[in-house]
């Protein structure tokens, strides 16, 4: 016990191990994903096959990590009550941000992050919570806010942890790409790119992911 007010006592300690339980919580918490099954893995790459989801969108500009941050926060909003039922909606993981400006050059399905944005102009996505259907789901006050359908599809997938930066994500979607290639696998596509953790989360802990949808 006296060692643990010591520590307590040092304002610097006492924030890292404000963190470290704010982690630890947040793992342990459950936190809603998209419904998928592995039908293959090869750590740290895997096939995943996703049931039909929902997803609330927004398109924003800047870099990569501005764009996110920007999107977060706008949808964030949205599930927190800023609709036309003020409900909260439930959080949900992962948080993707797609690169919208080479979406608009007319590349199927949505996409990338780890190539450079031409327009600096992304889409972020959250994934809304399995019990709402487009009927039922509330619909968002903001404008820029909009509601999808998404079908059921296969990804390919490369998971990493710690922090992420662009640079990062292209080495990881060069990654995964070679290994579809040993796969004959191909994309449908450009890549997403999905983080799952609150901004807390030591990067030990933090887990990242980039997507290929697939071909059937």
């Amino acid at each position: 016990m006296v060692v643990i007010r010591n520590l307590l006592s040092h304002p610097f300690l006492r924030g890292v191990l404000i963190l470290i339980a704010f982690t630890f919580t947040g793992a342990v918490m459950a936190t809603e994903e998209p419904k998928y099954t592995v039908l293959e893995k090869e750590p740290p790459f895997e096939i995943r096959a996703y049931a039909p989801m929902i997803v609330a969108e927004v398109q924003v500009e800047g870099d990569l990590d501005g764009a996110s941050s920007q999107g977060f926060r706008l949808i964030a909003a949205y599930i927190f009550g800023q609709n036309q039922v003020s409900e909260k909606i439930a959080m949900t993981a992962p948080v993707t941000v797609v690169d919208q400006s080479v979406k608009n050059a007319k590349i199927a399905m949505t996409a990338p992050v780890g190539i450079e944005s031409n327009a600096g102009k992304w889409v972020v996505s959250f994934v809304m919570p399995a019990e709402y259907t487009m009927e039922t789901i509330p619909k968002p006050l903001n404008s820029q806010v909009q509601l999808r359908q998404i079908p059921a599809v296969k990804k390919a997938v490369i998971s990493f942890s710690g922090f992420y930066n662009d640079q990062k994500v292209a080495e990881k979607t060069l990654e995964l790409e070679q290994w579809m290639k040993t796969k004959n696998l191909q994309s449908a596509g450009t890549p997403n790119f999905a983080r799952y953790n609150p901004p807390w989360t030591l990067p030990f802990m933090r887990r990242n992911e980039v997507m290929f949808n697939l071909r059937d």
